[in-house]
C-alpha cells in the first residue's frame, strides 16, 4: 500500500481515535472500590530506574509517570486498598530480549531497582515485587500464583510502561485470563498513568534501531485495549 493511500484511508479513523481519547471520562476511586477494597489490586509495570532515569531505554515520558502513579497508590491506600504489585524487568546478562532491545535492567544493577518514589511510600512493605524476564508480567513470574491465591480480587488497575509493550501485555493477560475462566474481571487503565517512549525515524536510523512514534503507538494501543474490554479512562480521582 502506498503511503498517501494509507494516510487517506486512515485519516477518518485517526480523527475518531483522537476524539475518543480526548473525551475519555475520569473515574472516582470510590466507584472502583465500592466499599470492597479487598477486591481491588493496583499493578504497576516497569516503573524502575532503567526506564525512567538511567540506561539506554530511559525515557522522560516514562519518568513523568512516577508522580501520578505515586499519587494513585496513595489514593488507593487511602480508601482501603492493600493489594499492590510491581512487576519489573530483571534480566540476566545474556537475555534473548537483548536481540530486540539494547541490554537494560540487568538484575542486581541500579537500573533494575524500583524508583525511590515508590520505595519511600510509608506502606511500601505491602507491595509484592515480581521480577520478570520478558515483556509479559505473567510468563515465568509469580503473578498467576498470586492471582490464584487471591480469588476475591476481580478488579485490577493497571499502570506503567510501555503502553504498547509491557502494559498492554499485562492488561490483556488479566482480561483474557478472566474471559477464559468465564469470570467477570474488571481491568481499568488510567491514561495519565501510562505512556510509551518516542524514537524518531532520523535518530533510529543513526543508531540502527526501529523507529517508534510514541504518540501514535500510545493512541493505537489504548484503543486496542478498549476494543478488548479494558476500561480505559482519563484518570482516577
Amino acid at each position: 500500500m502506498k503511503l498517501n493511500t494509507l494516510i487517506e484511508k486512515a485519516t477518518p479513523f485517526l480523527g475518531y481515535a483522537v476524539d475518543w481519547q480526548s473525551s475519555l471520562p475520569a473515574l472516582a476511586i470510590d466507584n472502583i472500590v465500592h466499599g470492597q477494597p479487598g477486591s481491588v489490586a493496583l499493578i504497576s509495570v516497569d516503573i524502575i530506574n532503567g526506564f525512567c532515569y538511567e540506561g539506554p531505554l530511559a525515557s522522560p515520558r516514562v519518568a513523568a509517570l512516577v508522580e501520578p502513579i505515586s499519587k494513585l497508590f496513595k489514593r488507593a491506600y487511602g480508601v482501603g486498598v492493600r493489594n499492590f504489585i510491581v512487576t519489573q524487568d530483571a534480566h540476566v546478562p545474556d537475555a534473548l530480549e537483548f536481540e530486540s532491545y539494547p541490554p537494560h535492567c540487568i538484575r542486581g544493577t541500579s537500573e533494575s531497582k524500583t524508583v525511590a518514589a515508590f520505595t519511600s511510600l510509608p506502606f511500601w512493605n505491602l507491595f509484592e515485587v515480581m521480577p520478570k524476564h520478558s515483556l509479559n508480567s505473567a510468563i515465568g513470574t509469580r503473578l498467576d500464583d498470586w492471582l490464584n491465591q487471591h480469588p476475591v480480587v476481580d478488579t485490577f488497575i493497571t499502570v506503567g510502561d510501555c503502553t504498547d509493550l509491557c502494559t498492554y501485555q499485562l492488561a490483556m493477560h488479566l482480561k483474557l485470563r478472566g474471559n477464559a475462566a468465564n469470570r467477570k474481571t474488571r481491568v481499568i487503565l488510567p491514561v495519565d498513568c501510562v505512556d510509551t517512549y518516542d524514537l524518531p525515524v532520523d535518530i533510529a536510523q543513526e543508531i540502527g534501531a526501529m523507529p517508534h512514534n510514541g504518540d501514535l503507538m500510545h493512541l493505537i494501543f489504548l484503543y486496542n485495549m478498549a476494543l478488548n474490554g479494558v476500561e480505559v479512562v482519563a484518570k482516577i480521582n
